[in-house]
């Protein structure tokens, strides 16, 4: 058997694995990609930017669009070899935006009709970001590093070429990117009658140590301006090192440009609260708001602060939605909000006075964010599983929706895709759980399918209608299998029970409905129950190793992202440390020893390991640091085990340059075709 895993990788020939009518790895890579989008202050138009990358290149470059609100024919405003980010509507109706076109990033305006392009700015070599331009004009607001700290470098003048880093407290590093002695700080800077920047910027956070927005995945939704625009809300977790690294307790600060004072307004409250915003008068502020301090994954509630009784409240109390992408109708009478709701995410509204939540929309598919374009109009971003990210209008009183965008109309023309239901499986104790079944293209009911079970990160991500780069369903099925995809315990969208319910209990009853639905599908006649496998990444990498050692011969192969592999060497590893506490449920040292450390550490049921494994991770994976992988390969192969193991030096959490993405795709199914040899699509 160990002669078929030193085959060459040209057992199955890459091109063979799909046919140009269905998906392919190079596709994926050929697709425009939605990015932002801003609705002029007429709300007549929407500027929406999108990627294009070049596989040769090894990069992308971003490009503004437009498009009536109204719909009709699209226009390119911008096709510089730099990337344009961060649209701005300013009151005259002009759009300005960030670019290094001049070689550092600098502001620039340009016409709703492509004229007139104008630079801004003279902002100094260190780097811009998520510039925004108060509702007035007269103020700008945008985001810098400052220096914090002394490097090796600093500290030691006479060791200039010493290469190595001083540490002295937790939260050294975070996701995929080191403290480097610097901290993102929030600054606003006046803006005269021609647009553009005058005097300096003035650092809001002046001597802090903090970050806003929070790093490094927060972005301009974590900052806004008040109507009047002499008042700016930031969000910031003023804690640093080891309280930084246990605690999820970031704050809503609001800043007076006339008299510089800050304020917390969420004072007291533990949990994450973010994304500000004003309504539409100033008297009241809207923020998402955490409950629960240490649990990144908890509901999101919707609380509003009023200025006038400096009281605030949670305005969804009392509903198990989790709210996201928070905006005021015009009116300030009603807030509307996305949620996930059983593998979709849908458009919602709710009085912001409280009372009960009105679905919006229905229907397979995710608005995964939306900008209003008046009363009772949205623009909204949409995905399917099958097809990428479009902008739509919906009418917010009859959930109607109409397409304004055909981003990939050329690219996808003639590639076929398959059908994706969403069935109910019967759990070991009870419950029914929506499971995603993809079908690949042409499916026949009377042939026999190899099948995937694919299992989730998170370890509270949803599987919803969202379009993955990656972990693309279609693409799976296109190389011949069946993907059987689970909103197992712990996933959003079923309620607050379903969602915490994983916590402490990684490999109890998630994994029981991992296999509850596998064998749910596998009683399929077109399913070959002989040939199963079992993928994921991060959770779900974790629960690939916790598979493998348990899954009592139900499965032929399994392939583990940036999975973790022992909870025990894990733990003080990883960077944020709230959400280690929280999720394994206590440390590796305290007694009595927790069961996540006996129960469900992958690692003590390696002795039972039988089947082949391909195993990936990043090198500048901080969350799940690389030695997991390294300790799964190595357990593998000195087990006897047939292996493999992808390392990428420079990639994190995730895969993000477009030949790395192709490697991997490239790897993973020519693993697949070792291990479970699906039939190959007939060319079309």
């Amino acid at each position: 058997m160990n002669k078929l895993f030193l085959t060459a990788l040209s057992l199955l020939p890459v091109a063979s694995l799909a046919q140009p009518t269905r998906y392919t790895p190079e596709l994926l890579w050929k697709l425009g990609r939605l990015g932002e989008m801003q609705v002029s202050p007429d709300n007549k138009t929407v500027a929406y930017t999108v990627t294009r990358y070049s596989l040769a290149d090894n990069k992308g470059n971003t490009d503004i669009w437009v498009v009536p609100v109204a719909g009709g024919a699209t226009r390119q405003l911008t096709a510089t070899p730099t990337s344009e980010s961060t649209l701005n509507w300013r009151p005259d109706g002009k759009l300005t935006f960030l670019s290094a076109e001049s070689g550092t990033d600098q502001l620039y305006v340009i016409n709703a009709d492509g004229s007139g392009k104008q630079l801004l700015s003279q902002f100094g070599e260190e780097s811009v970001s998520n510039l925004k331009y108060a509702p007035t004009g007269k103020f700008m607001l945008y985001t810098q590093d400052v220096k914090t700290g002394q490097t090796v470098q600093e500290l030691f003048p006479d060791l200039p070429k010493a290469d190595a880093r001083l540490i002295d407290d937790l939260n050294y590093r975070h996701w995929n990117v080191w403290d480097d002695q610097k901290a993102s700080h929030v600054f606003f800077q006046p803006v005269g009658d021609d647009g553009k920047p005058t005097g300096y910027g003035k650092d809001v956070m002046a001597g802090e140590k903090f970050d806003s927005p929070l790093q490094p995945l927060g972005g301009a939704e974590q900052l806004t301006f008040s109507p009047d625009g002499y008042r700016l809300a930031y969000t910031s977790r003023k804690l640093t090192g080891k309280a930084e690294a246990e605690s999820t307790n970031s704050d809503i600060y609001l800043y007076d440009i006339r008299t510089g004072q800050t304020q917390n307004l969420s004072a007291g409250l533990g949990g994450y609260d973010t994304e500000p915003v004003f309504s539409p008068d100033g008297s009241r502020l809207a923020w998402l708001s955490m409950a629960t301090p240490g649990f990144e994954a908890d509901r999101n509630g919707i609380r509003i602060y009023d200025f006038k009784t400096k009281k605030h409240e949670d305005i969804t109390a009392g509903s198990e939605l989790s709210a996201a992408n928070v905006r005021w109708s015009p009116d300030g009478k009603t807030l509307y909000f996305v949620s996930v709701l059983e593998g979709t995410e849908q458009l919602f509204a709710v009085a912001s006075k409280g009372g009960k939540v009105k679905q919006l929309t229905k229907g397979a598919q995710n608005y995964n964010a939306f900008e209003l374009a008046g009363n009772a109009v949205a623009i909204a971003n949409k995905t399917t599983q099958a097809q990428p990210a479009d902008l739509v209008r919906i009418d917010l009183k009859t959930g109607r929706e109409t397409a304004l965008t055909h981003i990939n109309e050329q690219e996808l023309a003639g590639v076929k895709t398959g059908k994706t239901e969403a069935r109910w499986v019967k759990t070991t104790d009870g419950k029914q759980m929506q499971v995603y079944v993809i079908y690949p293209p042409d499916f026949d009911p009377a042939k026999k399918y190899p099948t995937l079970l694919y299992c989730q990160g998170g370890p509270q991500s949803p599987i919803t209608q969202s379009f993955s780069y990656r972990w693309n369903f279609q693409l799976m099925a296109a190389n011949g299998y069946i993907v059987v995809a689970p909103n197992r315990r712990g996933l959003p969208g079923f309620g607050t029970e379903w969602n915490n319910s994983i916590s402490g209990d990684w490999g109890g009853q998630p994994i029981r409905d991992y296999l509850s639905a596998i064998d749910a599908v596998s009683a399929e006649p077109y399913v070959d129950k002989a040939r199963l496998g079992c993928v994921g990444a991060s959770y779900g990498g974790y629960s690939v190793y916790f598979l493998a050692g348990k899954h009592e011969g139900r499965f032929k192969t399994f392939i583990a992202h940036c999975g973790l592999y022992n909870l025990t060497s894990w733990y003080p590893s990883t960077e944020e440390m709230f959400f280690a506490k929280q999720d394994i449920g206590a440390a590796p040292w305290e007694t009595p020893l927790h069961k996540s450390y006996t129960d469900f550490n992958p690692q003590q049921f390696a002795k039972n390991w039988d089947t082949p494994l391909l195993v990936i991770h990043g090198g500048k994976d901080f969350r799940v640091p690389e030695g997991q992988g390294m300790e799964a390969f190595g357990t593998a192969q000195l087990r006897g085990i047939p292996s493999r193991f992808l390392y990428f030096p420079n990639e994190g959490h995730w895969i993000s340059k477009p030949q790395n993405s192709v490697l991997w795709n490239r790897v993973f199914f020519e693993w697949l075709a070792r291990t479970l040899r699906p039939e190959v699509p007939a060319a079309k």
